[in-house]
């Protein structure tokens, strides 16, 4: 477990390999090789970096810090978050499909699951916990069923702002992408479709099991026609209603 523990302590304290190698007094390169695998130092080494870290040696080769350490917070709020870094050390962005919604509910804070989850890249992104869900329906027209949302997530609720759109994961609804409105009991939210058909509901905060804030998405449809569909969908229900209301006068 050595190579992945150094890169992952070495991340967390935000140090460079050339910072951490004249802290140990090593050569970049062999520090470098450490990482990569290729060799394995000795016990003087091995002490220098535990006491480096403020691990000790046995956990340092035996166990998998990366995971143990992967929950960011833990409050009165919620209690998550599970990552994984790439080779590089920078966060993965996990993908949840819509049909893997379901187990994500029940495997969101175990580490070995999300390691599981497909990931994807995201050019130019800023600093933080990314993760993509796969959104189905149409109660985001004209966002589209099959989109994906890439998300930033939310630490602590009053981080959430009104009128914001957010992927919701609640313990009674499963996962939804919705519009947000606090409400003022300062208990719960109003989660609201762009899609008029859809009524708002309320979702008190002790259901909501996680939270993530709308950062960008990817779309797979023709957005312009998406639109023109949308607006042809509602004229025909205004035709509808109009010839209902001159039914009745006649």
């Amino acid at each position: 477990m050595l190579a992945e523990n150094l890169k992952y302590l070495r991340k967390k304290f935000k140090i460079s390999q050339q910072q951490l190698a004249d802290l140990l007094d090593a050569p970049r390169t062999t520090l470098g090789d450490y990482e990569r695998g290729h060799t394995e130092p000795n016990l003087d080494m091995l002490i220098r970096m535990a006491r480096q870290f403020a691990v000790s040696i046995d956990s340092l080769v035996t166990r998998k810090l990366w995971l143990e350490e992967l929950e960011v917070v833990s409050d009165a709020d919620f209690k998550v978050l599970a990552i994984t870094v790439d080779s590089e050390n920078r966060q993965n962005i996990e993908f949840v499909s819509a049909k893997a919604q379901a187990g994500y509910l029940q495997g969101f804070q175990d580490p070995e699951y999300i390691q599981e989850l497909p990931k994807l890249y995201f050019p130019n992104i800023p600093e933080g916990s990314y993760r993509a869900f796969e959104i189905h329906g149409d109660s985001m027209l004209p966002l589209m069923s099959g989109s994906v949302v890439i998300c930033n997530y939310i630490e602590r609720l009053e981080e959430i702002k009104n009128e914001r759109t957010y992927v919701i994961a609640t313990h009674l609804d499963g996962i939804v992408y919705k519009r947000v409105l606090l409400n003022p009991d300062s208990q719960s939210l109003t989660a609201m479709s762009d899609n008029p058909s859809y009524p708002p509901y309320r979702i008190p905060f002790r259901d909501i099991a996680e939270i993530w804030q709308y950062y960008a998405h990817m779309s797979f449809n023709d957005t312009k026609a998406n639109q023109e569909n949308v607006l042809d969908h509602k004229i025909s229900e205004i035709q509808e209603t109009v010839n209902y209301l001159k039914k009745r006068m006649q």
